[in-house]
């Protein structure tokens, strides 16, 4: 009892302090990313905390893996250090003693994750899509700054108005230059008014002149109007792109044998499963060499963790691709460093070495 509390206090104290450093590292890292997004005009200004907050959150599995991995192999490596492991050792406690307690901190941070990756991921992709959906198909109006001359969504306007009015759908001193093919229109008027008809937005100009030149004809045609009409876009639905495969439910990935539905659905199991493989190889590499730097093993599982992650990657697109199906690439790669682990971990246990297996080779 007192080498299950003592462990698990540690890994507790050592749990919180990482995952706080990291998720301190990712939140800056991911505020610098969407405010590049934002000055590119791929996220609203005002949607920047709440993308950040999202993405964040759509990365905590991640996160809790590494803070797992490294808690694991930062603990048990002080614990060798200050040779509180002989302690153990000589008590009677073997290294397979070391993985119930560990499975026991781990098993409430590997739900976590499990839930993370299956049901949090695809909703906050979702949210991220929607808010950059929102903002991508707002209207050309909105898009305008009175008092600035600004380009539509899609370069073939430019607008200039002076919003002086308290009503949000007029204004006055409109300019809005066109460019169609071979024609360029160049519109003024002294009002303007906002009107949605049969799903389109239309501007109706009033008191105005419009300038109309065909590139590829000489002359030039000028006409004045009381009142005209211009479609300024149609009217957007809101669509969250449900057709994206990182914003799908899981279930519906299960459904869905295509090769890029199994591979996002094998991301996000691998998420799960890569946790308690993490704690495996956390305790069957975790060991200080005195005449190696104390921070040797973090450097080893840090390397493992990417190595490990670039491996699931590869794996997603091989099976998108079609190259290997789901479950032959899931018992490969975290079956097989599950049982890498095991094996690892009992080559310790046992103190089994390759010398002493080829002496007794030799002797037979």
């Amino acid at each position: 009892m007192l080498f299950d509390s003592s462990i698990r206090k540690e890994l507790a104290r050592s749990f919180g302090a990482t995952l706080v450093v990291l998720i301190t590292v990712v939140m800056t890292m991911m505020l610098i990313r969407v405010l590049g997004q934002a000055s590119r005009g791929s996220v609203a200004p005002s949607d920047v905390m709440l993308v950040m907050g999202f993405t964040v959150l759509g990365q905590l599995s991640t996160i809790l893996s590494l803070s797992l991995f490294i808690t694991v192999v930062g603990t048990l490596s002080r614990m060798y250090r200050d040779s509180e492991m002989v302690i153990w050792f000589s008590a009677g406690r073997g290294l397979m003693s070391l993985l119930a307690p560990l499975l026991r901190f781990s098993w409430p941070i590997m739900l976590t994750i499990a839930a993370l990756s299956l049901v949090v991921w695809p909703w906050a992709n979702r949210q991220i899509q929607q808010l950059r959906s929102q903002y991508e198909q707002r209207s050309d109006v909105d898009r305008i700054a009175p008092g600035e001359f600004q380009e539509s969504s899609n370069g073939s306007r430019v607008f200039f108005i002076d919003k002086d009015t308290p009503d949000t759908n007029a204004a006055t001193n409109v300019f809005i230059a066109t460019s169609e093919g071979h024609r360029e229109t160049v519109t003024s008027a002294q009002n303007a008014r906002l009107e949605l008809r049969d799903g389109e937005r239309l501007a109706l100009l009033f008191k105005g002149q419009r300038l109309e030149t065909m590139l590829d004809k000489p002359g030039l045609r000028i006409s004045e109007f009381a009142e005209y009409g211009t479609v300024i876009d149609h009217v957007a639905q809101s669509d969250a792109n449900i057709g994206e495969v990182k914003t799908r439910d899981t279930w519906e990935l299960a459904r869905n044998p295509a090769p890029a539905q199994q591979a996002e659905l094998g991301w996000r199991l691998g998420l799960a499963f890569a946790a308690l493989n993490f704690v495996v190889l956390g305790l069957a590499v975790a060991i200080v060499n005195p005449r190696a730097g104390r921070s040797t093993s973090l450097v080893l599982a840090l390397f493992a963790f990417m190595v490990y992650y670039n491996l699931m990657t590869l794996g997603q697109a091989w099976v998108g691709a079609g190259r290997v199906g789901l479950l032959p690439f899931m018992l490969a790669l975290h079956g097989g460093t599950l049982l890498l682990g095991l094996l690892m971990l009992a080559a310790r246990h046992n103190r089994w070495s390759l010398r002493a297996l080829l002496s007794r080779g030799a002797s037979a």
